[in-house]
């Protein structure tokens, strides 16, 4: 059933500006306001306490962010607790002396808890969206439109206006009322669900690293994905939407997506199939289609990869399952280098193997276990091929970087031991 905007739930309108003036300079008033205040002190008293019962609780705070906030009072906890007391001190006081301040305070709380929750949810569902700000401006301004028309007392009248322009869906009546309140409803459905989701998933992502965050983030995005479905599915039904219809729409909507959005689906299923298998993980240093560098998000659809050069590369799923991808920290962050040099026939074997050992020992990123190894390749025709084995433990830093800093520290060595790297040497015969 859709939210009804009942007549006996706005407050009783004052017609004209000389009753408001004439209500507002009662001393009745400095007894309303004092209540007022000392409600808000112990909601904000109750608020600190529950929110150091929750740290006390627990050491991650983040999820309460909704309810606190960054501070006590700009979250959602304070105004619900207020608007709890004014209620109950509105009715108390009504007993005993005329109440004229809390028929505004009380439309302004709820405005302002409409507003809190609205920005709260939308700003931990979607944190990283450009369009939750304009759809936060537009909670804002609708709260506040409708806090003026229930203080005004124009409510039940605007409502009874909008119930008459009506017209017929098939066999069923409407109204624009019945549209904006079923819209209302739909809009409270999906963000209490939003809210869960983004409740389940801080539960999930916390403390999690490597590949559990890869299997808890796949949990994450298939939780979220059921709780919108179903939230959407309630909030049609709160709407008045006849859910049988949407038959039709869903067997066209299933053929759109076997013909026409192929690519879109295979994207999402292998995203899930990743996730699950947990063959890459966020942090992971993979090479794909000429992209290297380190995994940072795997969404539904697309993975991203950050080259140490800043550059991040949106990688679609479908490419990751279909593709040969380079996992070069998936069973071990150790990753193996080499480099191959030459040096002239004449030179001491053992002496160039001794320096080239001591040349990878001496870079820092360079492990000393497993060791480094040494090799005479093979004999070259223009000198003695040695090739330098070692193993580095942080791939995500680069390795073009060590295997430079290896190739100078050899080139320094042989040149200050006088051992010769021949240049390439080619004999050509001429005729007489």
């Amino acid at each position: 059933m859709a939210l009804n905007m009942h007549k006996n739930f706005a407050p009783e309108p004052i017609d004209d500006f000389q009753g408001w003036l004439a209500a507002f300079t009662q001393p009745t008033v400095l007894i309303e306001l004092a209540v007022l205040l000392g409600c808000a002190a112990v909601a904000w008293a109750l608020v600190v306490a529950v929110q150091r019962a929750f740290r006390r609780g627990s050491s991650h705070l983040q999820e309460a962010s909704i309810w606190f906030g960054r501070k006590s009072i700009d979250g959602v906890l304070f105004p619900l607790i207020l608007l709890c007391l004014a209620y109950t001190a509105r009715d108390v006081l009504d007993n005993y002396v005329p109440v004229a301040l809390f028929g505004i305070a009380i439309p302004v709380l709820v405005a302002l808890l409409a507003i809190r929750v609205g920005v709260k949810v939308l700003r931990a569902a979607f944190s990283d969206a450009h369009w939750a700000r304009a759809l936060e401006q537009t909670i804002s301004w609708l709260a506040w439109l409708l806090m003026v028309l229930w203080v005004s007392g124009l409510l039940p009248v605007v409502l009874n206006e909008l119930d008459l322009i009506s017209f017929k869906v098939g066999a069923s009546r409407m109204s624009v009322r019945n549209i904006l309140e079923g819209a209302l409803t739909a809009s409270v459905v999906l963000l209490v669900t939003l809210w869960v989701s983004s409740g389940i998933e801080s539960r999930l992502l916390r403390s999690a690293t490597g590949s559990e965050l890869s299997l808890r983030k796949a949990i994450s995005n298939a939780t979220r994905a059921a709780l919108l479905f179903f939230g959407l599915i309630i909030a049609l039904s709160a709407a008045g939407i006849d859910l049988t219809a949407l038959s039709v729409v869903g067997g066209a909507i299933g053929v759109g997506v076997g013909f026409g959005l192929q690519k879109l689906a295979a994207n999402y299923v292998s995203g899930f199939v990743i996730l699950a298998e947990r063959s890459m993980r966020i942090g992971d240093y993979v090479r794909v289609e000429g992209i290297e560098g380190v995994v940072t998000h795997i969404n539904a659809r697309y993975t991203v990869v950050r080259a140490l050069s800043g550059v991040e590369s949106i990688v679609p799923n479908e490419l990751l399952i279909t593709s040969r991808v380079d996992n070069l920290s998936l069973a071990d962050s150790q990753v193996y280098q080499s480099t191959t040099v030459s040096v002239g026939y004449n030179s001491d074997v053992d002496r160039v193997r001794a320096l080239l050992l001591e040349a990878a020992l001496a870079q820092p990123r360079v492990l000393q276990q497993p060791a480094p190894c040494a090799m005479l390749a093979q004999f070259g025709s223009d000198g003695l091929e040695f090739t330098l084995g070692y193993w580095i433990g942080d791939p995500g830093n680069g390795m073009g970087g060590v295997k430079s800093d290896v190739n100078l520290a050899v080139l320094a060595a042989l040149r200050a031991n006088q051992i010769e790297i021949p240049y390439p040497q080619r004999v050509i015969h001429t005729a007489s």
